[in-house]
């Protein structure tokens, strides 16, 4: 039998605690998934990540509903929501904010702090590709630290904080690739594809009457801090934390037993790979309302979170390998 490991914050979180968070969390979705038809693995893997306190960059074309998400999303879960449109000609203080000198009825000069759409608790970062590095690299810290700097002075983000980025894989003209330090922010990269024909069929239906359907709220901003809280204090068997390493480390072609990530592997994923799965599967088993996380939780979750955390070698790309082949082999090799 596999031992279980507990958490650093104190050990089992009560039962009662557990089992009163996944009824709130079916009626979540429920609740999106009146609005959002057809993306159930999408809603799952964008709740998993606000659980496991990530970000998480959506890649799919225009028209599947990511910004709908988004916005059922944070009224769903009660958080303040933001939207910037990123544009080549975009700054980081329109994201970030600016000092701007006021001057009082006295007749005396001084600098305020102006906050940018980036104080939010959910912010929709649409087609984030789509501007500069420099812009690109303002989220950096805000997504790592929670907090920006301004004139050499700090200002903390709310609480929770979250970015939801969207690409489209299409069209690639103009755009400015992120770099993998930004990349690896990212708790998970989401692909978004078409919803099936009844899905779709729904969809026309519900969508051009008279009346939407919209989303109501179902918990608060406290409520998702307090289930994060709950999600790192979950038990995890030793069993799951050894496939979690054995996967990540298999992905690295320096020191990997599989013979096609030797072969296609530029760079594999690294520690935060780890720390992002150790997280998300124990998020998708208190969403499915299981008390602890199984080596099926590992294999559904490693390709949202290692795709974007590995490349493919140039001759692994002439040949049309690509990098969903190399993570099923990655998780048929070595999870099973």
């Amino acid at each position: 039998m596999n031992t279980v490991i507990l958490s650093s914050s104190g050990g089992h979180p009560p039962l009662s605690d557990i089992e009163a968070l996944e009824a709130r969390l079916a009626e979540a979705r429920a609740e999106i998934g009146r609005v959002i038809f057809g993306q159930e693995r999408v809603m799952d893997e964008s709740l998993i990540t606000l659980l496991a306190g990530g970000h998480a960059l959506l890649i799919g074309l225009p028209g599947l509903a990511k910004t709908r998400l988004v916005q059922t999303l944070g009224t769903v879960l009660g958080l303040a929501d933001n939207r910037v449109q990123f544009t080549p000609d975009l700054m980081p203080a329109d994201i970030l904010g600016s000092e701007v000198l006021e001057e009082s009825p006295s007749g005396e000069r001084a600098f305020r702090f102006v906050k940018g759409p980036v104080f939010c608790q959910l912010l929709m970062a649409d087609e984030i590709n789509r501007a500069s590095p420099r812009t690109q690299s303002a989220l950096l810290q805000a997504m790592q630290e929670s907090r920006v700097s301004i004139a050499g002075i700090s200002h903390d983000l709310p609480s929770p904080f979250h970015v939801l980025a969207t690409q489209n894989p299409l069209e690639q003209e103009g755009t400015y690739p992120l770099p993998e330090a930004q990349l690896d922010r990212f708790l998970m990269q989401i692909d978004v594809g078409y919803p099936d024909r009844a899905a779709e069929r729904r969809m026309l239906i519900e969508t051009t009457g008279a009346a939407q359907p919209q989303a109501r709220p179902v918990m608060t901003a406290a409520e998702l801090l307090a289930a994060q809280a709950l999600v790192r204090r979950l038990p995890v068997a030793d069993g799951i934390v050894d496939g979690i390493l054995a996967l990540v480390r298999a992905g690295r072609p320096d020191g990997s037993g599989l013979d096609l990530v030797r072969a296609a592997v530029a760079w594999g994923p690294g520690p935060r790979a780890a720390q992002a799965l150790m997280l998300a599967v124990r998020a998708r088993a208190l969403l499915q309302g299981r008390l602890s996380p199984s080596l099926d939780d590992v294999a559904a979750l490693a390709p949202p979170i290692l795709r974007h955390r590995m490349a493919l070698g140039f001759a692994a790309r002439a040949d049309g390998v690509t990098m969903d082949e190399v993570i099923s082999a990655l998780v048929d090799g070595v999870v099973g």
